[in-house]
């Protein structure tokens, strides 16, 4: 019984170690101000303006593709304040609107809004990469739950942007998103 005590908390101590180590290593453990000297400078005030088109997987808590999805996308902005209505249409048929308003700081913190967020979205844009965290409450069809969300968007060239997010329920992540945000052109 103490041995079988012993590799259980041994093992719960790993399992620990393991998660803090991603937290403080990984993609939460990332910074604004670690891509502040990459070009091209993001600004989404220009790169989340006019159309856009996004293509995207989410993944679920095994790593396995759950849903892909298409958006169109439109930015629209006067000064610092923005809106940007996203029409995501995803395999199973579903579609899915958000209008994001947002505010951005003149020292690239962002402030976001949508109906399905709970409070407000912080963020900063720093460089070529803009990071965004905020809690959203998924619609009935998908379970109603309540999850903290950490996106990253990394401006790959003046017309692309690829974007990553993790979506967490007690600290555990429960899903991931990867998609491309393009100017229609592109």
């Amino acid at each position: 019984m103490t041995t079988l005590l012993s590799v259980l908390t041994g093992m719960a101590l790993m399992l620990a170690l393991v998660a803090l180590m991603s937290r403080m290593m990984g993609f939460g453990a990332q910074k604004p101000s670690d891509y502040a000297t990459l070009e091209p400078r993001m600004d989404i005030r220009h790169h989340l303006s006019g159309p856009l088109r996004c293509e995207g997987v989410i993944y679920g808590p095994l790593g396995r593709v759950t849903s892909r999805f298409t958006a169109d996308m439109d930015g629209r902005w006067d000064g610092n304040r923005g809106v940007l209505s996203e029409h995501f249409t995803y395999d199973s048929g579903t579609r899915q609107d958000r209008e994001w308003r947002l505010t951005l700081g003149n020292d690239g913190a962002i402030k976001a809004e949508a109906d399905d967020l709970t409070g407000i979205g912080q963020g900063k844009q720093d460089g070529a990469a803009v990071c965004l965290t905020y809690t959203i409450r998924l619609p009935a069809s998908a379970g109603g739950h309540t999850l903290q969300v950490t996106d990253w968007m990394y401006l790959v060239d003046d017309k692309t942007i690829i974007n990553r997010s993790q979506f967490r329920k007690f600290g555990f992540k429960v899903a991931e998103l990867v998609a491309t945000m393009r100017k229609p052109d592109a």
